[in-house]
């Protein structure tokens, strides 16, 4: 009964069990350890949650228990190395809810803790990977009080502002002379240029990561063409604005668009 229960999940929990340990071998080696904790003990799987919810539980329960080698190896991703620097709660509370796309309320259920208390241990994972990969941030944005909002949320994360652009010229202009790390970018500009041409100027001269963040999400969103990978819809969260830049800049990647 298990094991028909979690089977559709155990792809996705491997791929989160080798994100979390920074390797193949050991994320295989404590997913295959859960399945054999579940089949000694099939009274322990929690029935109280949905079945995706309880095998992550109960991974993470027996992840915090076992020593199994969880050092990256030779082959692994940089983003993998990197992780595995983040403290291990923070690390998993980061992965479940930008990686597995879990709710707040679902890692709050899955770690076993309150849902402040994971918001806060995604928030301290952000932190973490910032001082890792500590960039400089174009923000792209009209309005002067959410370009300052933004502008805050960036350096709060140990970030630095390379600049505030409000037009498509400035923009450009701003990202030669400059270049960032990291680009933040509303659609509609001051004088009626648009964001998404100023992302695209930017991209034709040097690859960087995006974020759109917009009030206007379905003139990004129509089929057409690809699609940003990370888009934030105004008014914003600002820790969905915090997640995005830790996951923009730790598993890289250049922004659709062009």
């Amino acid at each position: 009964m298990i094991a028909k229960a979690i089977a559709p999940y155990l792809p996705y929990l491997r791929r989160f069990a080798r994100a979390l340990s920074g390797a193949q071998t050991s994320g295989d080696a404590y997913v295959v350890a859960t399945l054999e904790a579940l089949v000694a003990d099939p009274a322990s799987f929690p029935t109280d949650v949905d079945p995706k919810i309880g095998l992550y539980r109960t991974f993470l329960k027996l992840w915090s228990s076992l020593a199994v080698n969880g050092q990256p190896e030779a082959g692994d991703a940089p983003a993998e190395r990197r992780l595995s620097a983040v403290t291990p709660r923070p690390r998993q509370a980061f992965l479940l809810r930008t990686v597995e796309g879990f709710s707040a309320a679902d890692v709050a259920a899955i770690m076993d803790v309150s849902a402040s208390e994971a918001e806060e241990l995604v928030k301290t994972a952000g932190i973490e990977i910032a001082q890792q990969v500590a960039t400089e941030v174009l923000i792209i944005e009209d309005e002067p009080i959410i370009a300052l909002d933004i502008e805050a949320l960036v350096e709060e994360l140990g970030h630095r502002v390379s600049g505030i652009a409000r037009t498509r010229d400035e923009a450009v202009a701003q990202a030669k002379a400059r270049r960032p790390g990291l680009v933040l970018a509303d659609i509609q500009l001051a004088d009626g240029s648009s964001g998404l041409d100023a992302v695209n100027d930017i991209l034709s001269g040097f690859e960087v990561p995006v974020i759109f963040i917009t009030a206007y999400p379905e003139r990004l969103l129509t089929g057409e063409r690809p699609e940003p990978a990370f888009l934030i819809t105004k008014p914003f969260q600002p820790d969905a604005v915090r997640a995005a830049i830790s996951q923009a800049l730790f598993f890289g990647g250049r922004a659709a668009g062009a």
